[in-house]
């Protein structure tokens, strides 16, 4: 039998990234800009009108909505959220409306039995 000593077969082949893969984020956001650049100085770049853009979202917001799971978590974050928003707002609005009692009575103006404080 022969043996594979030359070769670690530990390791699948093919599994190492090489070229654009192997470069860091910021490295390969770099080139792919100045791609995009140079085909919008080509005029060769696709650009979205109006109508295309509104086609593919409309065409994302459907391949989403077949996920009926996925909606109905989106629903309740969205329950939750709105539901907390309401419960900060009241709070802030009692903790508001009970200080402004606070001054008016500090300067006077809302006094027990109705009557004015005489100065």
């Amino acid at each position: 039998m022969a043996s594979n000593s030359g070769n670690d077969q530990s390791k699948p082949k093919g599994t190492a990234k090489r070229g654009f893969a192997a470069m860091d984020e910021a490295t390969q956001r770099a080139i792919a800009s100045k791609g995009g650049q140079a085909a919008h100085q080509k005029g060769t770049a696709h650009e979205f009108d109006s109508e295309e853009a509104r086609r593919a979202g409309q065409k994302g917001g459907e391949a989403v909505s077949r996920d009926r799971e996925h909606m109905a978590q989106i629903g309740r974050k969205g329950g939750e959220s709105r539901q907390s928003a309401a419960r900060a707002n009241a709070a802030k609005n009692a903790t508001a409306s009970h200080s402004a009692g606070s001054e008016q009575s500090a300067k006077g103006g809302n006094q027990q039995g109705g009557k004015p404080a005489e100065r």
